[in-house]
């Protein structure tokens, strides 16, 4: 199930409105109409990329009186960023081994001429 929501987020987020919209979100909360006002769209077209935010887990609607503030939802964030990390962390690990292996590369070469007899 992880999988299928990250795989969620990710889709959600590859739209730069819906990449915006999280952004403002990450403000305040906003209503629909107030996101609305950002962008040259109509207000459904805005409730649909915000439908997809909220089914990716990214955007929740609650109930205040009359407003129906959209607030963003910290979990599949925190699901994304572990599953980013794992991988950079992967990433930087395999960048620090070809660090050493260039450098005993330089320490070879510094030791011996360019015919490859030593110094």
């Amino acid at each position: 199930m992880a999988v299928d929501q990250l795989s969620r987020a990710f889709v959600a987020l590859a739209d730069p409105t819906r990449r915006d919209i999280v952004a403002r979100l990450s403000v305040r909360d906003a209503t629909v109409g107030e996101l609305a006002e950002s962008y040259a769209m109509s207000l459904q077209a805005v409730s649909k990329h915000l439908k997809v935010l909220e089914e990716a887990g990214l955007v929740s609607r609650s109930r205040d009186a009359q407003r129906r503030p959209c607030r963003l939802e910290p979990q599949v964030f925190d699901l994304m960023t572990g599953w980013i990390e794992r991988y950079r962390r992967q990433a930087e690990a395999r960048f620090g081994r070809l660090d050493a292996v260039l450098a005993e590369m330089d320490e070879a070469a510094d030791t011996h001429d360019i015919e490859g007899a030593p110094r």
